[in-house]
Formats: structure tokens, sequence, C-alpha cells
């Protein structure tokens, strides 16, 4: 079932997520739900916050950064098999320079900026049987868990943002809060009137 994401302004996704236990109700069936919606709006990733759960989930598909011609055969290969949930995941270490990637999210749709993230990360997280992992990703892999991971410690990629290029996209974000915004997937909007 194809799930609302949640827009930018609703408290939601300020929120810091809470762990949960291999007993999470439904847990399959919200796992289906998280990639079907995912999918359904072209995305690479999806946090619980994001369809308004407060608990530490978060699933990847990276698939489509595989295709890109600017990165190596050894990235592209991570990327084609990086498709899974994240439970309670916490990232150990992040290391080496800082770079800039164009970012998106589903939760604030049309605005994309530069965002300037560590090169590498180590991260320990739970599989979908609840087996405990730590693994090592760089690159893009390590950008989409990044900017995931950041969702369910209820920070955004806005924030990253240098004061000034807040400034200059205040609008829009106001406009998406308001639901004064087109999107081909389903939202849901905190400040939208009612009735509309």
């Amino acid at each position: 079932m194809v799930l609302p994401i949640v827009a930018y302004g609703d408290p939601v996704l300020r929120k810091k997520a809470k762990d949960i236990t291999k007993d999470y109700p439904n847990f399959t069936e919200l796992l289906d739900n998280m990639f079907e919606t995912m999918y359904n709006a072209h995305g690479v990733g999806l946090a619980a916050p994001q369809i308004g759960l407060l608990i530490r989930l978060f699933i990847v598909d990276a698939e489509p950064f595989a295709e890109d011609d600017e990165i190596s055969e050894e990235e592209a290969a991570v990327l084609k098999t990086l498709k899974k949930p994240f439970i309670n995941p916490e990232i150990i270490e992040e290391t080496g320079e800082e770079w800039a990637f164009n970012e998106g999210c589903l939760s604030i749709p049309d605005i994309r900026e530069d965002v300037f993230r560590k090169e590498t990360i180590k991260i320990r997280y739970y599989d979908i049987n609840f087996n405990e992992h730590v693994e090592t990703y760089s690159g893009l892999a390590a950008r989409v868990i990044q900017h995931e991971y950041d969702h369910i410690e209820g920070i955004l990629f806005t924030d990253k943002l240098s004061s000034l290029k807040k400034r200059l996209i205040k609008g829009k974000l106001n406009n998406i809060s308001s639901g004064k915004i087109r999107v081909d997937y389903r939202m849901r909007f905190p400040l939208a009137k009612k009735g509309r």
C-alpha cells in the first residue's frame, strides 16, 4: 500500500526516533508498504518518520545511482546491491574528506541543493531478522545512508545549508508545508487548509 509522505513542516520530521523490537506489530507489512511508497515516489531511500512513524527504521535502494557514468565499477557494484532496511541503526564513525552532492528529499519536493558530507561511514544496524551487522560504506552509498539516518535523528538536508541558501528557499519551504505544491505522489501537508 502506498502511504502518504509527510511534508516539510510536520513536527514528526524534527523528533529523534526510538528503537524498535523484533515483535513490532505488522513489521513485514510495514516494510513492504515503505518500499512500495518509495518506489511510487521514485526515491532511493525512505525513513519511518517520513510516513509519520517515530521509529529508528529506514530503507534504501541505491541501484538508480549505479547508472552514473562518473562512478567506478566497484562503487556501481555496491550501489546495485544496496537494497535493504536498516533497523535501529547507529553511525559509529564518519571519516574522510567532506564532499558536495546535490541532494533532494521526498518530504521536501522540488528543492535540490549541494550538501557536504563525510566520504565514509561505519554503521551498526539490524537486518530484517534482527541480526546485528557492522558495515562500512563510502561514496554515494554512504551518502544515501547518511541522508536517511539524519531523518531518524530529526535532521533534514536543508539544515546543512548556509544561512543564505536557507533564506533563498524559505518561500518554497513555506509553500511545501502549506500544500501549495504539485507532486505526483501522495503527501500529507501539516499546514494545508482542511477540505481542499
